[in-house]
Formats: structure tokens, sequence, C-alpha cells
């Protein structure tokens, strides 16, 4: 990974505010007004109605459904675009297919540059039988998603500005595409910066694997992300620990009380077995069980 150049300052013209009117989407919406407050952004809040329970409707109790889902959608976009007061937003409300191909369409013809949403968070056997959309959206999409989960504390962003934001690294080419936002958001809040790198669990009575970095080469590395003449509020911190990504993540977010997480992600079409979404993955679980928004990046 190469150094995060200091001189690209992330710039959101234009801010999709995605909702399903649920609570997770209601702890979203905040984020969505003070980013879009924050840079200037044009904001845009949509829904999108999907085929579900009338899947098995006549033709025609489906189109009722339909309309009555649409007209309760209206009155509940109403009312977030009343908490939405001062920011002259405009709202869609959309009907497709699935939810993504509605989603793509407004990217490419809103020129959006991000995302954000509120998400579940299902894990385990509820995400198996119903899948997340939120894990769909921050893999397809080419622009970062700001996601919060269940566990995001409501009031955590201090108004919209990000006071410590904790960047997490392997070091492979799906971080580096991250790092800039990091960086740059950190730079724009003159926030601290933490960078976090987690090693594998030394085994008992075995040598560490060629290849695999000590302690003092993976903070080397981490210093070498950020540019001296980054324009911080101070020198980002650093931090290598031994143990499972997912853990230590999350232990590093809570102690030290960040306010965002950035990390890179993988797209669709490289996840192994990605139809059955069974399998752990450690972004959607960091965005499940984080105590604060999460950045994805895809890379």
């Amino acid at each position: 990974m190469t150094t995060a150049q200091a001189s690209k300052r992330v710039e959101f013209k234009n801010v999709l505010f995605l909702t399903d009117f649920s609570e997770p989407s209601s702890d979203a919406l905040p984020f969505a007004a003070a980013i879009a407050r924050g840079y200037g952004s044009m904001l845009l809040a949509a829904h999108v109605i999907v085929p579900s329970g009338y899947a098995y409707m006549s033709p025609e109790a489906a189109v009722s459904f339909l309309d009555d889902q649409e007209e309760g959608a209206k009155t509940e976009m109403a009312s977030v675009e009343a908490r939405l007061s001062g920011l002259s937003p405009e709202t869609v409300i959309e009907r497709g297919s699935n939810l993504w191909e509605v989603v793509c369409h407004l990217l490419k013809e809103r020129d959006v540059d991000l995302v954000v949403l509120g998400t579940h968070g299902r894990t385990g056997l509820k995400k198996a039988l119903l899948g997340s959309c939120a894990e769909e959206v921050f893999r397809r999409s080419h622009v970062p998603v700001l996601m919060c989960g269940p566990e995001a504390r409501v009031g955590a962003h201090s108004g919209g500005r990000f006071r410590c934001v904790l960047f997490a690294t392997d070091f492979n080419t799906v971080s580096s595409v991250a790092a800039p936002y990091a960086v740059s958001l950190a730079q724009e809040n003159q926030a601290q910066l933490l960078l976090l790198h987690v090693l594998p669990l030394p085994k008992p009575g075995k040598a560490i694997k060629t290849g695999e970095l000590s302690i003092a080469e993976a903070t080397h590395r981490l210093e070498d992300l950020v540019a001296r003449e980054a324009e911080l509020r101070c020198r980002p911190r650093t931090i290598v620990e031994h143990g499972e990504p997912v853990e230590r993540i999350l232990a590093a977010a809570k102690e030290s009380g960040a306010d965002l997480i950035v990390l890179g992600v993988k797209g669709i079409d490289r996840m192994p077995n990605a139809a059955t979404r069974v399998q752990k993955d450690t972004a959607y679980e960091v965005v499940a069980h984080a105590p604060c928004p999460v950045l994805t990046v895809r890379g």
C-alpha cells in the first residue's frame, strides 16, 4: 500500500440517503443531514418499494397493495423531510424488482458520491434466510457507503463532525482504496486518526511464517500510510495487535471512542459463496456490531 495522498480531499457533492423508515434508518438520518450540511451537499432521500408479500397475489390485488404501500411511504417520507428542515432535500419513492436495481440507477442519474443508510445488522441464520440489503449495496456501490448498524451510538457523530477516525487495514489493494478517505476525513474534521493492523494469533511453539509481518514492520507500514505534510491535528496513532480482526477492530473502536470506522471491502464479484450469504466476513461483521458508523469503500 502506498502513502495516502494528503492533497486528495474528500468531496461529497451529492449524498443519497436510503430509508426503509425503520429504526436503523431513523438512526442513520442525522448522519446524512450532518454530512450534507458540513459539505454543502445536495441531499436525496429515497425509499424503494420492492416485491415481497404480494409475490403470490393476483395482479389486481398486487397493484392495490403496491398503491397502499406507496401512500404509506409518502406519509413516512413527509416525516423524513421534516427532520431535514433547512437542507431542502429532494425525496423520491421508487418501485423496482430489487433494491440494488433502483440504487444503481440513482447513483448514475444523480452523480451520487456517498450513500448513507441504516442496517438491521442481521447475522447467522437470520442473514442466511433474509439476506442483507446493506451488504449488497456496499459490495456493489462504486462510491463510499456510510452505514449505521444496530449498535451505533445515536449522537456519536457530534453534529456530523468526526473526532476520532479508525482505519483498519491488512495492507492489500482493497484497503489501499479506502486509505485516502480515512486520511481526508481526519483532515477535514481535525480528528484523531488511528491506524490499525491485526496480526494473526501466533501458534505456540511455531515460528512466524515467511512473509508474515512482525509488530515493528507492521507499525512502520502503518506510519508510511500518511504523508508527513498531511494537515492533521496530530500525528496518527498506530495500533498493531494479535487476534481476530473483527474482535480487535471492534475493541479498538470502543476503547478509543472512535466515532467513525473506515474499511476497504471486496466487491460482490470477489466474494466466495456470495450467493449463500452465510459466510462470516470481516467488513459485514464490523458493520453489524460497531458502536459507531462504518464507512466502506469498495476496492
